[in-house]
């Protein structure tokens, strides 16, 4: 997957330098080649390509927080402080 992206930059760069060095392009048009040609729909493939990996390591990632709720002996599966840790501030009468 990644080596078809640095291709893709590749490409897109090699077209931005020579619409940068052309004498009817310009250093603007070169910028604007690169970002909506290379960087934006790169961007946009990766994302949808790594959804199944981000939600692999979701599901791995409450698998492990509910499997570490059941073996804390004070957890009663919420997430929150447990009872009883910190004595309240003591007044004087």
């Amino acid at each position: 997957m990644y080596l078809v992206a640095i291709g893709w930059i590749y490409v897109v760069l090699m077209m931005a330098i020579a619409e940068a060095v052309s004498s009817q392009g310009t250093l603007l048009g070169a910028v604007i080649t690169f970002a909506l040609y290379g960087v934006m729909p790169l961007a946009i493939v990766l994302y949808i390509l790594g959804t199944p990996a981000r939600k692999r390591a979701l599901r791995e990632a409450e698998r492990r927080g509910a499997a570490d709720a059941i073996a804390s002996d004070e957890s009663d599966g919420r997430r929150h402080a447990a009872r009883g840790g910190i004595a309240a501030e003591r007044e004087e009468p």
